[in-house]
């Protein structure tokens, strides 16, 4: 998955303590993408836009 173009940003849900941050793009087609914002070049988490959705629906967000 080429994530060249990913524009991330850090959740609103995120520990604005330095603690557990998640780091969401958004902006590609198809996909969502999640890292942890402490580890950038770490492993990433790719939703389908439909999975995204539910699963943001389901922790009492909003997409």
């Amino acid at each position: 998955m080429d994530l060249s173009g990913a524009q991330w940003r850090k959740s609103s849900r995120s520990n604005g303590q330095g603690g557990a941050c998640v780091e969401v793009a958004d902006n590609l087609s198809g996909v969502v993408a999640v890292r942890d914002s402490k580890d950038p070049d770490g492993p990433v988490l790719a939703f389908g836009p439909r999975a995204w959705c539910a699963f943001v629906a389901q922790v009492g967000g909003r997409p």
